[in-house]
């Protein structure tokens, strides 16, 4: 009786395993934002002393590192910065107290360092490319990124003094804008 009833156990048992519902489930759709952190933006040294010179000499100098940093996360990242030079004037700006900006010349060099990915284009890369930046110049641009980005150069200003410029500290500036 006891080889009976255990029989019928096991019978159950796996008709009851025979009938069990297969299993179910549950998709969760799961979405995230990745958001863009600042926009574009560009920094360079507040000022520059290049150097001394003499009426009709040049004198040149590294200005230090601009940086264009890119927080767009744009899929398809590109960015153009230029640069522009004002006269340099000292004492009471007359002109031979004036150095016009048409004597001021500006060459980028290549990036001295860059995140992301991308072409990253010096807008002259050497002392030869060397442009007068009495109007815009590109200074340094990039194409076909994606994502967040950034390129650090340092420029170097050639500035070609008059023979009729009198002595005195003059003073300019140099504007890049990055779009």
């Amino acid at each position: 009786m006891r080889a009976q009833f255990l029989a019928a156990g096991l019978a159950g048992a796996t008709l009851a395993i025979g009938l069990a519902s297969p299993a179910l489930a549950e998709d969760t759709i799961v979405t995230l934002s990745v958001a863009a952190e600042d926009g574009l933006a560009i920094s360079v040294p507040a000022t520059a002393n290049i150097g001394t010179g003499n009426p009709g000499d040049s004198v040149s100098g590294q200005i230090g590192p601009v940086t264009v940093t890119d927080q767009r996360a744009a899929l398809n990242a590109s960015w153009n910065a230029t640069v522009i030079a004002t006269d340099f004037t000292t004492g009471g700006a007359t002109p031979a107290e004036t150095i016009p900006n048409i004597n001021v010349l500006y060459w980028s060099g290549g990036a001295t360092a860059t995140t992301g990915n991308g072409t990253f284009t010096p807008g002259q890369p050497g002392p030869g490319d060397a442009q007068i930046i009495n109007v815009p110049r590109t200074a340094f641009s990039l194409t076909g990124g994606n994502g967040d980005n950034s390129a650090t150069w340092n420029p170097t200003l050639v500035v070609n003094v008059p023979e009729t410029a009198v002595a005195g500290v003059y003073t300019g500036t140099v504007t890049h804008t990055v779009l």
